[in-house]
Formats: C-alpha cells, sequence, structure tokens
C-alpha cells in the first residue's frame, strides 16, 4: 500500500489546527518555524458522540521534497482521543517541532484525523519530543491499516522553511 494522503485524498472537511501565538493553519499557509515549536493550542473536528480519535501529524518532505528519503517523518500521534477532546487523548508520539534543515525548501506538516473503530492498543513504546530513533520513514496508510483506522475524516497542512535568524542556533543545530 503506497497512499499518500496528501495527493490523493480531498479534504472536505477541513481540521481546525492553532498555534499558541493565535496563528492557524489553513491549507498550506507557509509559516515560520518559530510559529510551530510548541504544540498547538487548538485542535478540533466535528465528531460523533462517543467515538474516539487519532491525530496525527507528519512531514511528508525530509530532508527535502526533491530527495524525501525520510518520508514521512512523524511529528506527533495522539490516539484514543475522546470526541475532539485531544487533551484526554492518549500521546505515543510526543510533539517534536518543525525546524526544517537549512537549503532544503519548502516542507509540508500534514495534519489527519482518523476515526477509530474503538480504543486502540497502540503496540510502540513513547516516543519523547528529544527522541527522533523512530519518526522518519513511517507511514500514515501503514499506521491506517495496522490498526482499522480507514480513511481520514478530515486533515490540514501548513508549509514552512529554515529561515535564518528565525531561531535561536542552538534550537536549529539539535534538530539536525
Amino acid at each position: 500500500m503506497n497512499k499518500n494522503y496528501l495527493t490523493n485524498i480531498i479534504f472536505y472537511i477541513l481540521l481546525k489546527v492553532v498555534y499558541p501565538d493565535g496563528t492557524a493553519v489553513r491549507l498550506g499557509n507557509e509559516l515560520k518555524p518559530s510559529q510551530i515549536q510548541d504544540k498547538p493550542t487548538e485542535v478540533a473536528w466535528p465528531c460523533k458522540e462517543g467515538a474516539y480519535y487519532t491525530v496525527l501529524m507528519y512531514n511528508p518532505d525530509g530532508p527535502s521534497r526533491v530527495a524525501p528519503v525520510n518520508r514521512e517523518y512523524r511529528h506527533w500521534l495522539v490516539v484514543n482521543i475522546p470526541e475532539n477532546d485531544i487533551e484526554k487523548g492518549q500521546e505515543v508520539v510526543g510533539y517534536s517541532k518543525g525546524v526544517p534543515p537549512k537549503g532544503s525548501g519548502l516542507h509540508r506538516y500534514v495534519f489527519l484525523v482518523f476515526k477509530q473503530p474503538k480504543i486502540i492498543k497502540y503496540n510502540e513504546p513513547y516516543e519523547s519530543p528529544e527522541n527522533h530513533d523512530n519518526r522518519p520513514k513511517t507511514s500514515a496508510a501503514k499506521l491506517a491499516k495496522e490498526y482499522g483506522l480507514g480513511d481520514p475524516v478530515c486533515g490540514n497542512f501548513l508549509q514552512t522553511q529554515y529561515i535564518e535568524g528565525d531561531l535561536p542556533e542552538a534550537t536549529t543545530e539539535s534538530h539536525k
């Protein structure tokens, strides 16, 4: 299964994603890396009463769109979200800030929401925001298949790129 959700799915329902500075994600709008360093303060979607959901954030362009050998780089994964209360979900991959490498051009950061058929038992150990060992070369399609999630019920994406001086050098160096 080689599904690329960004190019194969039209988002009929947009996921609302808002960052701490009030900036909203809007179908590919370009944000500065400094605007996406902290996890979103608001993530919302129309939900069904009593249902559980999974939220996934990934970068299909690692380390660049020209050579995406680390496609899909997983930045955040929360499962077993009751309705759309993400704070009550189980964060299994901690939010990893987006810091594209210098000279790599625009990177897309995709957010997808899947409706779960039931509470799921995530099979991998928790991945902290600082740990990047298991994030490259993941697959939204494989995740959906493994846990019986089906196609996303909504989504959204932003774009960002390295901007000289936007972040302290220590931030960009630690994320390479």
